[in-house]
């Protein structure tokens, strides 16, 4: 029997070591907004724990990282890929065998559009369509210019200052006197939001959930009475040449963990625990709350997550994975 039980555990010992061999280097895509943020660690430490990865985080956003996955084969994962902004690629990059989607990273999709505060909208509820917001234009005081109405979009280089962009000159809101307005980065743009949140004054702009910023503030998402054109949003709104933008609603946003496909064959395993790993948008805003008020960068974020709600994580590992998880926490 021990000799028995010896030859087991060797197998047992010898299939671990080939599957993370086979797992290997790992690079993760860090995005650069928390959400992105938070999973890319959590990612690092259950691959690299739990599968035996040599799991490496690097920087990355949509546009960057998918056209490098499809050009250049890494980096292996991107956690939190927005795909709206990157259909196109992504369907010619599964049709090519070069990227595989492993699964939704946020179950309930990710919501994007123009919002105002709520206690504008209770003020005047024509605040909550883009007529009620041009005829009232002059309420959103420029920050640098009082004779010019503001409107706050997405930070340069993020890929959502292309859309956020167009459908601002597809509503024609440079004629009704706004200017667009660049925040300079994520800290800028949230900023933005707390300081008019805390003085009670106007704000006008794009965000997106699932976030802190929206856990924290009642904000009204403003309807562009126009409905959704789901293919003009993707073939030109999302485009960085769109010559004739028309007005629509964003969709909603798909946010899939999309890989390469030679990580997907090379680490089965390791591709499974990325199909079953997700998170709802209201557990992911109450997770984005407690990292804003603890100031928390990700790694912290996701030691704390992994140690406080084991319920959840779990059920995306086997036991034994589970196991080695809590283990090295």
């Amino acid at each position: 029997m021990p000799k028995v039980f010896l030859l087991t555990a060797a197998i047992l010992s010898l299939s671990f070591n080939a599957a993370n061999a086979a797992c290997g280097k790992v690079t993760i895509a860090d995005m650069n907004w928390p959400s992105a943020t938070l999973i890319a660690h959590i990612d690092k430490i259950i691959l690299k724990n739990g599968y035996g990865c040599d799991a490496e985080l690097v920087t990355g956003d949509t546009m960057p990282t998918g056209t490098s996955m499809i050009e250049k084969g890494e980096p292996d994962i991107a956690p939190e890929l927005w795909t709206n902004s990157f259909a196109v690629a992504l369907k010619k990059g599964i049709e090519e065998r070069r990227l595989r989607i492993a699964g939704k990273s946020l179950s309930d999709g990710g919501e994007e559009g123009f919002w105002v505060p709520k206690y504008m909208v209770d003020k005047k509820p024509e605040l909550a369509n883009i007529t009620g917001i041009k005829k009232h234009a002059k309420l959103f005081k420029h920050p640098e210019d009082p004779n010019k109405s503001g409107f706050i979009g997405c930070p340069a280089g993020w890929n959502c200052q292309i859309s956020s962009g167009h459908l601002f000159t597809a509503l024609k809101l440079a004629d009704a006197g706004f200017e667009l307005i660049d925040p300079g980065s994520a800290a800028g743009l949230d900023g933005s939001i707390a300081k008019a949140y805390e003085r009670k004054q106007a704000w006008f702009g794009y965000y997106w959930a699932p976030t802190a910023i929206l856990g924290k503030y009642q904000m009204v998402k403003v309807d562009f009475q126009s409905g959704v054109d789901e293919l003009h949003f993707k073939s030109c709104i999302t485009q960085a040449e769109c010559e004739t933008p028309k007005p629509t609603m964003y969709p909603p946003s798909p946010v899939h963990t999309v890989t390469v496909e030679n990580f997907a064959k090379r680490a089965p395993e390791a591709f499974s625990y990325l199909t079953r790993r997700a998170f709802s948008n209201s557990h992911m805003n109450q997770l984005l709350v407690w990292i804003e008020e603890n100031q928390a960068d990700g790694e912290t974020a996701a030691t704390y997550f992994l140690k406080n709600h084991e319920g959840i994580w779990k059920t995306w590992v086997p036991a034994d994975v589970a196991k080695k998880i809590k283990t090295a926490l």
